[in-house]
């Protein structure tokens, strides 16, 4: 649209402000765009909307009850006040700007220019091609909700209210991209959230300059977030899960929406906050202590596991004599180093390979990849049997990562220490293992430490980290999110029953 017309206030001409309209939208270029016009109460008249972005039910009572307008029925300069009562709609409102009125349209709304009138209608009836709440895919659990996040802003609103019936929740509307005009939605309780953190988040988005934003909520995280691109610690968390951001609003975090995406932002995170998984809080607290604690040791063994024993098979004279078992009885005709090389690329090329391949062919692929990767490699001397063994480890490790953006930093991470390992063995083990911890020491979101309860150190927060506490414990929040209210309304006291 014209940038000349961002200030441009409408008048009472009914022909010059439909055929700007016009204009301005393309209407005789676009198929899609519906100006239908009509003669209300001996007045010309018109309603502008997106066809497939309206309601046409609302739409035809809108147009029943104005065709049944007596003539003569507005009084001189009683336009306004005469059709809030007469259009049977709650969500009516007015415009002059042309700007304004250009992204009411666009967003779905529909505009009703009347003769005589300096104001535009806009009638908020939109509806948008939409899929109903299901299940995350990658957030599943055995019991809980199976409602999940869709890609319109107004479900994923309402999923949220239904959790979180406090009347201090804020949703705050915003948009960004000069062109796009996307919808981003800010959601926090005002008496729990840090005052200093919805003020930042909200100047970020506010200064955003970009004319379009397609790729959603990855692209405003990128303008949002503080610190460099290039560090591969993902600084907010995602999900897709209403129950997990109503938890993490109950805390003092900001989410973000962003329409037309099903992730939902929450701000700030912490490394920990990527490693804990609704499935722990809907079982028995020692169930999910267990659950989470294998978890833990998954993830450990996802980063850690393959340099260890390429180290091992490198430098066998650095193991005791209770561990010289490990190592391989044949290395094979290829170094084990390049070996493993290949073998992370080639566990990346399955992954990609599974993303793109089509649901019925999904287990050919899956034997074409044990067969040929595994057995045959094997076999032909390519890859050692350890390798794969080891490799399959670290991929079940990877997928035991709640957070895809956490398992894909951890993939990097291990790498990186694959690579230091393989060049200089012990110490490039130690050195880049060091790095990559510096990196996550060094790392913020929103000035909240990455490695937080661990560093800083807090024993309290760690433990409940460490271990799954019962729900009546769960009463504190976590303070370095700095919430205005330091601990939750206490549950009803209730005495558990002896017998």
């Amino acid at each position: 649209m014209s940038k000349n017309k961002e200030h441009i206030d409408l008048d009472s001409d009914y022909d010059r402000t439909l055929d700007l309209l016009k204009k301005e939208l393309g209407e005789d270029k676009s198929f899609d765009i519906v100006v239908r016009e009509f003669s209300t109460a001996g007045r010309k008249s018109a309603l502008i909307g997106i066809d497939g972005l309206i309601k046409d039910d609302v739409l035809t009572w809108i147009m029943q009850s104005l065709f049944l307008l007596p003539e003569n029925s507005f009084k001189s300069g009683g336009i306004k006040s005469y059709l809030q009562q007469a259009i049977p709609y709650i969500e009516l409102t007015t415009d002059t700007n042309i700007d304004e009125l250009l992204y009411f349209v666009l967003s779905g709304s529909i505009l009703f220019v009347i003769d005589g009138s300096e104001e535009v209608f806009v009638i908020d009836a939109r509806t948008y091609p939409s899929r109903s709440p299901e299940e995350a895919e990658i957030e599943r659990v055995v019991r809980g909700s199976r409602d999940g996040f869709t890609e319109t802003i107004v479900f994923n609103t309402a999923l949220v209210r239904r959790r979180v019936r406090d009347p201090k929740l804020r949703i705050k509307l915003m948009r960004v991209g000069k062109r796009s005009k996307t919808d981003v939605c800010l959601c926090y309780i005002e008496d729990i959230a840090d005052p200093e953190l919805v003020k930042t988040i909200i100047s970020s988005i506010e200064q955003i300059e970009i004319d379009a934003v397609p790729m959603a909520e990855k692209a405003v995280e990128e303008l949002i977030v503080p610190g460099s691109w290039w560090n591969p610690f993902p600084r907010v968390r995602y999900t897709e899960r209403p129950d997990v951001a109503a938890v993490h609003l109950f805390e003092g975090h900001v989410l973000i929406m962003v329409d037309t995406s099903p992730s939902v932002i929450i701000a700030p995170a912490t490394y920990f906050h990527h490693v804990q998984h609704a499935e722990e809080y809907r079982q028995n607290p020692l169930v999910g202590a267990y659950i989470r604690w294998v978890r833990f040791i998954a993830i450990i063994a996802s980063i850690i596991i393959t340099p260890l024993w390429m180290l091992a098979a490198l430098s066998p004279e650095i193991l005791p004599d209770s561990l010289k078992f490990i190592g391989p009885e044949k290395i094979g005709n290829v170094p084990i180093f390049i070996q493993f090389i290949i073998a992370e690329i080639s566990l990346d090329l399955i992954r990609m390979a599974a993303i793109h391949t089509p649901s019925p062919l999904a287990t050919a692929l899956g034997v074409i990849a044990a067969l040929l990767i595994g057995d045959i490699a094997v076999n032909i001397g390519l890859f050692a049997p350890e390798i794969i063994l080891y490799t399959a480890v670290v991929a079940v490790g990877s997928y035991c990562t709640p957070s895809y953006e956490m398992s894909m930093a951890n993939r990097l991470v291990r790498f990186f220490i694959l690579l230091g390992t393989g060049f200089f063995r012990l110490p490039g083990l130690i050195i880049t293992s060091i790095l990559a911890l510096a990196v996550a020491v060094f790392t913020k979101s929103f000035k909240v430490p990455y490695l937080w309860p661990l560093i800083p150190f807090n024993y309290r927060a760690f433990k409940s980290i460490l271990i799954r506490s019962p729900v009546p414990i769960q009463n504190i929040r976590p303070e370095i999110l700095k919430p205005l209210d330091k601990s939750r309304q206490p549950a009803p006291a209730f005495k558990r029953r002896k017998d």
